[in-house]
């Protein structure tokens, strides 16, 4: 070991022993970030199969089964394989440069953590397949992501039981990230490196790590007594004893951490890269650090709002309602701490800024449609539409996916030692701002009218806003398509990056420390 923590390597025979084998952090977060944009690609065509469906208020092209399996699937892949894998990813690669670590903390933990993901990616995916192949038993699940008994424990066949294994998996795969990136932050970084000086990327991730540390256990062992309803015979989710709705408390404990252990990492890119552009330090950056722990520690006190409509108990319904209105006030903190950092400030609109405003913006609608969804009376209303969907997607695309492409676009000439080409790149990112507001601003307008989310037939009053949506689905699937083809490119051949920080074109950016670690470590 080299300061305690770095493993010793002998040099590979061949690249592929190189990558199979590696335990250099570097190489590992690589290694996430393509895994999660194969999923993530895999999971996008889920979501074109669904909006190919939908341009019929009929069903034309799929059967409701069939219907019903590609939305869960996509689900499923986009929240679990995709991203969170890039989120760790990301971090594999830059939080021991930006704390000063020589690696992190557990390297070989941190190489099965990765290695674990592949088998479950093919395991949570074997259903979608078996039903394209008209395989009976594989047929994949039809209950959406959340899993809701009896739905679950009903179904016939294996591929449920293929699902769960393939999540459960996924699971274990990111406790064991978690433990090293909390391990490598608070033990493993440099003494230089103060809690007071530590980058908001590494506090998000701390917090994140933390957040999974304490609701994917939950999520394990939920899903471990489903199979055991399945496979075994027993009668945890039963009907007769009111088990759906011991269901939905455990999932939705797990549940509704998840939706900040995806937006944290989104949150900490912007908060560390959208200064850099900006020419100033970011505004408040300790009620920025604050309202990150005020989140991680406030997010396992909301999950019923997922459940007002299940008939709970009023008084419950009411604290959880007041808990989730608090919830909004330290992200109100993070967008308000955002704009004055972009105030009187000497703005370079490259292609990761362009990215971060963007998701400031797609952070503010999603946020207030979220809000309205925290009071009881509008929820009962809107539980189970469009708007939920509508909501819930300018979150998870326009700020999650936003925030991610900032800091892949931020890092790349980090990650590969060359440039991508900003043309494509910008052409992505307006691509991928035309479309998400095109896409998912008719979700709220059918949700607002009543229409159910999860049905593969409507009214066809409600297809001209269905026909818009699926076109701005398509416009946002050829940016991503320029994406992929953009990385790959540039990856090979792209023009090579000559200085230690590639960002340094004006001198009124701030640097930030993984660059002249990065170098270093080369």
């Amino acid at each position: 070991m080299d300061g305690g923590w770095r493993v010793t390597q002998t040099k590979p025979s061949t690249p592929v022993v190189r990558w199979l084998t590696t335990l250099d952090h570097r190489d590992i977060g690589v290694l996430y970030v393509v895994f999660g944009a194969i999923a993530g690609l895999w999971g996008a065509t889920d979501a074109m199969a669904v909006r190919t469906e939908l341009l019929s208020p009929g069903l034309a092209v799929w059967d409701a089964a069939t219907y019903n399996a590609f939305f869960t699937t996509h689900g499923l892949t986009m929240l679990f394989f995709f991203a969170t894998p890039v989120a760790f990813g990301l971090a594999n690669y830059v939080v021991p440069l930006l704390v000063g670590a020589d690696d992190m903390a557990f390297p070989r933990v941190n190489a099965v953590a990765f290695w674990l993901l592949p088998p479950a990616l093919l395991l949570a995916r074997a259903g979608i397949v078996g039903q394209l192949l008209g395989i009976p038993h594989l047929a994949p699940p039809t209950t959406g992501w959340t899993f809701y008994p009896p739905l679950s424990t009903q179904q016939a066949g294996h591929g449920v039981d293929l699902v769960l294994l393939g999540l459960h998996l996924s699971g274990v795969s990111t406790i064991a990230s978690s433990v090293n990136v909390v391990v490598t932050i608070a033990i493993a970084r440099d003494e230089s490196v103060s809690w007071a000086s530590l980058d908001m990327f590494s506090w998000t991730m701390l917090t994140t790590a933390g957040l999974v540390i304490f609701a994917f256990p939950v999520l394990g062992s939920a899903m471990l007594m489903l199979l055991s309803d399945r496979l075994v015979g027993t009668t945890f989710f039963a009907v007769e004893g009111g088990g759906p709705m011991l269901w939905q408390h455990l999932f939705w404990f797990f549940g509704h951490p998840e939706v900040y252990i995806l937006v944290l990492p989104a949150m900490g890119i912007v908060s560390h890269v959208l200064p850099r552009f900006a020419g100033r330090r970011l505004f408040g950056f300790r009620s920025v650090v604050y309202s990150t722990l005020a989140i991680g520690a406030l997010a396992f006190g909301v999950w019923a709002h997922h459940m007002f409509a299940t008939g709970m108990d009023p008084r419950l319904r009411i604290s959880f309602m007041a808990v989730t209105l608090a919830i909004a006030v330290p992200s109100a903190v993070k967008t308000f701490n955002w704009i004055a950092t972009l105030w009187h400030g000497a703005i370079r609109l490259t292609v990761p800024m362009l990215f971060c405003v963007a998701a400031v913006g797609n952070f503010v609608l999603g946020g207030v449609t979220g809000v309205f969804l925290a009071s009881i009376p509008v929820d009962l209303v809107l539980h189970d539409t469009y708007y939920v969907v509508g909501h819930f997607h300018f979150l998870l695309v326009g700020t999650i996916v936003f925030g991610l492409f900032a800091g892949g676009y931020y890092w790349f000439p980090l990650l590969t030692g060359r440039w991508f080409d900003r043309g494509l790149a910008r052409a992505h990112f307006y691509l991928s701002a035309f479309g998400i507001p095109v896409t998912f601003l008719p979700f709220l307008l059918v949700g607002m009218a009543g229409l159910p989310r999860r049905v593969a037939a409507y009214p066809p009053e409600f297809a001209l806003l269905h026909y818009v949506a699926t076109f701005g689905a398509y416009v946002l699937g050829v940016g991503q398509l320029l994406f992929v083809w953009n990385a790959l490119s540039s990856a090979v051949r792209g023009e090579p990056v000559e200085t230690t920080d590639p960002w340094e074109l004006d001198r009124t950016g701030q640097r930030t420390p993984e660059w002249a670690s990065g170098a270093e470590t080369e």
